[in-house]
């Protein structure tokens, strides 16, 4: 699709700041809005990208020819009503990204937990093999300095989505599920109703096309029976020396060479191994901050499953020796009364725990869930565990002495703690 001037509605969103990127890219226009202003705000506007903070049906400029909204945004959002109002056609973040993938030779990376990592391995070991691929990441790759990446070749990397389905937008030739998992538990209400959806997606690869895959996970094996494309096993793939810690980014680089060897089966192992052995990894994953004002080590993550949680204290655990203090920031009322037996045992590696108020994002408290209810589950395992407000927990962190570490963790904005003990 060729545009002069688009506007994006949540153009701070991860998936979205990276689709403004790729239109600018094409030559045309791009401006947008957002609630508030953050690192991705800021990487758009160095990179010419207009950012309106506040989102105001004035914003739109009148020569827009194509409205991309978020999946966050309501229909009647001010912008959106106005867009109808002049008559400008509107288009989701997943339908455009679906337009785009139809156009391209994708390889989308799907799953539970290492979707973001493994898509910016891919990505940087096909651009370092001269593959020039294009390639959007759900986080800010170090290596790349954005979540997008130029190519001029007609690979297109993309990091897929399964919430609400938004994984059949795509047209995948090459499909990468690192595992699976129960999640989203507002939109799938079952582990089996997620399985349904990965197994059409499965189904939908064609028979020319690769499925990338643990296909001895319990939760992946029966939904591979209907595939007509062949069957790739990630796990047969060596050892990898990373700069990242943990037995699940050996996974992650695992299933990132696997696919990158059925797009280019060219590339030599010496390749492959020089590209994830320097990959420095993506904001928000097991990300180093640096120390605060009494010498405590200050890392953040985005974890906000149970599994996610539960594998990055093992991998900080087994790297440090001091006491380990967690700050976890839940995200969803559903997800946290959903897996509140499997959250409670996650922090077994933390020393102390402090739970700050859940992330509502799309919904609505129903009382049934809450941050101390968290904590009292936790503290039942017995580790320590107390749920406080964000300034109780900077406060509570920046106490921690030298020789302990503090790991923020979650997808909201948990992250900002990190930043503010860090900050000179």
């Amino acid at each position: 699709m060729i545009l002069k001037e688009l506007y994006c509605i949540g153009i701070g969103g991860i998936g979205m700041s990276a689709l403004a990127q790729y239109f600018a890219d094409t030559g045309a226009t791009v401006s947008g809005s957002d609630r508030e202003a953050s690192p991705v705000t800021e990487l758009l506007e160095k990179k010419g990208i207009r950012v309106v903070i506040g989102q105001n049906a004035r914003n739109i400029p009148a020569d827009t020819e194509m409205v991309v909204y978020s999946d966050a945004v309501p229909e009647d959002n001010p912008e959106r009503v106005r867009a109808r109002e002049l008559g400008i056609p509107e288009k989701s973040y997943f339908a455009m990204l679906g337009e785009i993938s139809a156009a391209k030779r994708t390889i989308a990376v799907a799953g539970t937990h290492g979707k973001t990592t493994t898509t910016g391995m891919l990505a940087k070991i096909l651009k370092d093999a001269g593959a020039s691929p294009t390639a959007i990441v759900g986080s800010i790759v170090k290596d790349f300095g954005s979540n997008y990446l130029h190519g001029d070749s007609d690979l297109f990397v993309v990091e897929a989505c399964e919430y609400k389905d938004h994984l059949f937008e795509l047209s995948p030739r090459v499909l990468v599920i690192t595992n699976l998992e129960w999640d989203h538990t507002d939109f799938f209400p079952s582990l089996e109703a997620l399985q349904a959806t990965f197994k059409k997606a499965i189904e939908r690869v064609p028979a020319d096309g690769f499925i990338v895959t643990d296909p001895a996970n319990t939760n992946i094996k029966p939904l591979l029976t209907g595939a007509k494309a062949t069957i790739v096993d990630y796990t047969k793939e060596p050892a990898y020396t990373l700069r990242l810690l943990g037995e699940f980014n050996q996974n992650n680089a695992r299933a990132a060479a696997a696919a990158a060897r059925v797009v280019l089966p060219e590339i030599t192992d010496t390749s492959i191994y020089g590209s994830v052995s320097a990959f420095q990894g993506t904001w928000r994953r097991f990300e180093y901050k640096g120390k605060t004002a009494k010498g405590a080590e200050v890392y953040d993550d985005y974890a906000h499953h149970p599994t996610a949680v539960r594998e990055t204290l093992k991998a900080l655990r087994a790297k440090v020796a001091g006491k380990i203090i967690a700050a976890f920031h839940p995200h969803l009322y559903s997800r946290t009364r959903d897996l509140l037996a499997e959250f409670a045992t996650a922090f077994s590696d933390a020393d102390r725990v402090y739970i700050a108020p859940i992330y509502a994002a799309r919904e609505v408290d129903d009382g049934s869930i809450s941050s101390e209810i968290l904590a009292e589950h936790i503290r039942a395992t017995g580790v320590d565990a107390i749920a406080l407000d964000f300034d109780a927990i900077q406060k509570a962190l920046g106490e921690a002495a030298a020789g302990d570490t503090i790991m923020t963790m979650g997808a909201g904005d948990i992250y900002k703690v990190a930043d503010a003990l860090v900050k000179r």
